[in-house]
């Protein structure tokens, strides 16, 4: 849920050893598996079918809140807490045979744990009953703060004849929903329950906790002290010194002994990166280019909890650029990583804390991600791993990271700007804005195309990372590994991935093979599809009466937004005047307005929003990979209009069908801007003759 972070104040925060809620030296990387309203992507069904996928890439994977909410819901509107699992992700038996099948893969599966508030029944005080082993459990309106939604609650209590907490928040109020007093016996004895069925029964490995400023740390600090997670983080929204603070006091709960019991999302660390991809202004990145390390109290952007020099509380940053709170949804900004989500990635993977991927960017970009986390793992980077900055310049970043087994560099912004020393590093991965270099000493071969299945041909690069210059790289494509006397080639060699196969590259040093990588590379059907071919798309609106029309359109799980560079995006009407943006054409009377689009690969799908300059506007409309003929329909309760596909009545199918000629009763043709009339035009004519019969024949003329 979404809570506006306050002013940074810095504090001095003690150094707690021995801590509990989130591994040491953890090298495991996080996916948020879940966008706003990701009710398809998102299903149990799904998410299961990816496991193997999934696997080869992450140890947890976050899902959202997984009970009955009492109507389709993202889940922080949470009712059953024991019973009631038919969620708008799927059935109780999906949920658990999809956490089953993950945990066969190595895959810990995260809560969405929402108990800062819950949501009522029948009234605004009535908490569901629910039984589980024997036991009832049922919140009271005496386990309502007292203070909840600014003093709303009691007064409607009062006046309903009704008691709830004599015990004002322990955190802050949020007016959604019941805020819960976690001081109330009760309260804990049906969360405590709760995070038990989530755990043991379930089969849950951790928790995200939601709003944690809602209530006091030390009361998630209690719950996960008697419940023991493997893994626990909170959604702690505000400043790295108030984060660091609440992971502290984590320590304070009944049972804690003293011991930290949560992870939190670092969220200046997102901020950090957001702003220095959206203002393409790199140098944000590090507060010095010295080499030295950044403190919380000269970051830019408030710093990060990643970047606390102090590795007891590094361990807790689980570190992220985007969620469902911050992501762009439809035409609403939010607050989004607005480009370079590539190199925003890189960085991400190339930091210390536990990097936790947001599903719309893995979805994207899965190659190139599954690659970027196979370099992390490969240096042994953790959550505690130390770093340097070498370079923060507005046009470029440039620093590195000490894994277990070596160190990498990782460059942002400008690629071209700088290279660093090849006496010691040597590239391995790059993209748009973004490279990665493993330092010679790792000694290992490498491949920069992740495993996985691809639909089309691709290349792959191979490379030898090592301290000897000029290794020659040995390789097979039948799953055997290679010896000197497999097929040879330099470091920096292309080679061509058009089938399914098991590579296995090695390095050539002094007669033996070493440092020896594999890649499993899938297609569907067992080999590539060819190459694609780009292709032009129109998309036609029928006029809908507006003085003014805009066309907003984006490519879903894509950073191209059609070029826009602001909503309402491209004006094809202004004040009843066409545009240099769009195009008008006459079908059967009906004037449409379009433009074109180039489809850029076999997964490229176009959404729309069709606006009057922003309002009124479309609902969603698409996704669209050919050419269709829209109609704007009902107009929804919360103003917007929802549109119709007219293609068979408008469209080329609807005037292409070839007859035999039969009696003609009337003449039309038509000129290539779509203008209609009884008589030719100069230049290039569709001719269509309507028979006797109701049919139509076309033929093409040139007058």
């Amino acid at each position: 849920m979404k809570k506006l972070f306050s002013s940074i104040v810095s504090i001095a925060l003690p150094v707690i050893m021995l801590a509990q809620g989130w591994p040491a030296d953890y090298g495991g990387v996080m996916l948020q598996a879940f966008y706003w309203d990701s009710f398809k992507d998102s299903k149990w069904t799904v998410l299961e079918k990816q496991a193997d996928e999934l696997a080869r890439s992450f140890d947890l994977v976050w899902i959202p809140q997984s009970a009955y909410c009492g109507g389709q819901s993202m889940g922080y509107d949470d009712l059953y807490w024991f019973t009631n699992y038919g969620s708008s992700f799927g059935t109780e038996a999906q949920l658990r045979s999809m956490i089953s099948t993950f945990k066969s893969k190595g895959i810990g599966t995260i809560a969405d744990v929402v108990i800062n508030h819950r949501k009522t029944i029948n009234d605004w005080v009535t908490f569901p009953a629910e039984t589980y082993k024997g036991v009832t459990y049922q919140l009271l309106p005496t386990d309502i703060c007292r203070n909840d939604d600014g003093g709303n609650t009691l007064t409607w209590a009062r006046q309903n004849g009704k008691e709830i907490s004599q015990n004002n928040d322990t955190g802050e109020d949020w007016g959604g929903m019941r805020d819960l007093d976690h001081m109330s016996q009760n309260v804990q004895t049906n969360v405590l329950a709760y995070l038990d069925f989530l755990l043991n029964d379930l089969g849950y490995t951790g928790f995200r906790y939601d709003m944690v400023k809602g209530y006091n740390a030390r009361y998630t600090g209690m719950y996960n002290a008697t419940v023991k997670p493997q893994f626990s983080v909170g959604e702690c929204w505000d400043s790295s010194s108030t984060i660091a603070g609440w992971i502290a006091n984590t320590s304070a709960g009944e049972g804690a002994n003293d011991k930290i019991q949560s992870a939190a999302f670092d969220f200046q660390f997102r901020y950090t990166v957001r702003n220095a991809a959206n203002n393409g202004d790199w140098g944000r990145l590090a507060a010095t280019n010295d080499g030295s390390w950044p403190l919380v109290s000269n970051m830019p952007d408030g710093g990060s909890v990643a970047y606390l020099q102090d590795n007891a509380y590094r361990r807790y940053a689980v570190t992220f650029i985007e969620n469902h709170d911050t992501e762009r949804r439809s035409n609403a900004e939010q607050d989004p990583l607005k480009v370079d989500t590539l190199a925003a990635n890189a960085y991400l993977l190339a930091m210390p804390g536990t990097p936790c991927v947001f599903l719309k960017h893995w979805q994207a970009y899965k190659h190139e991600i599954a690659a970027m986390i196979d370099v992390r793992k490969a240096v042994g980077i953790t959550n505690t791993s130390t770093y340097g900055v070498s370079t923060a310049k507005k046009e470029y970043y440039l620093g590195w990271t000490k894994g277990n087994n070596g160190r990498l560099v990782v460059m942002t912004g400008d690629t071209k700007a700088t290279t660093p020393n090849k006496n010691n590093w040597t590239e391995v991965l790059s993209g748009y804005h973004y490279k990665y270099f493993l330092e010679r000493t790792m000694e290992t071969a490498w491949v920069d195309k992740a495993s996985g299945e691809y639909k089309d041909a691709f290349k792959a690069r191979l490379t030898a990372v090592s301290k000897t210059d000029n290794v020659q790289l040995v390789y097979t494509t039948n799953g055997t590994n290679p010896t000197a006397s497999s097929t040879k080639v330099t470091s920096g060699t292309v080679i061509d991935i058009k089938e399914n196969m098991t590579l296995k590259v090695g390095m050539l040093i002094d007669g033996a093979v070493k440092g020896i990588v594999t890649r499993e590379y899938t297609f569907e059907g067992g080999s590539s599809r060819p190459p694609f071919e780009p292709y032009d798309i129109n998309i036609y609106v029928k006029d809908p009466g507006w003085q003014n029309l805009s066309f907003w359109c984006w490519v879903e799980g894509s950073d191209n937004l059609c070029d826009h560079k602001s909503w309402p995006g491209d004006a094809i009407l202004d004040n009843g005047i066409l545009q240099v943006a769009g195009k008008r054409k006459v079908i059967k009377d009906a004037t449409f307005y379009y433009k074109t689009y180039t489809v850029k690969d076999y997964d490229y799908e176009i959404m729309f929003i069709f606006s009057d300059a922003g309002n009124p506007q479309t609902v969603n409309l698409g996704p669209f990979d050919k050419d269709v003929y829209l109609e704007l329909d009902e107009k929804q309760a919360d103003g917007k209009y929802t549109a119709k596909d007219v293609t068979k009545i408008y469209g080329t199918d609807a005037i292409s069908d070839v007859t035999i000629d039969r009696k003609v009763v009337s003449t039309q043709y038509i000129d290539v801007a779509g203008h209609v009339s009884t008589s030719p035009f100069n230049g290039v004519n569709i001719v269509l003759k309507h028979h006797a019969d109701g049919s139509v024949s076309t033929t093409k003329i040139i007058n």
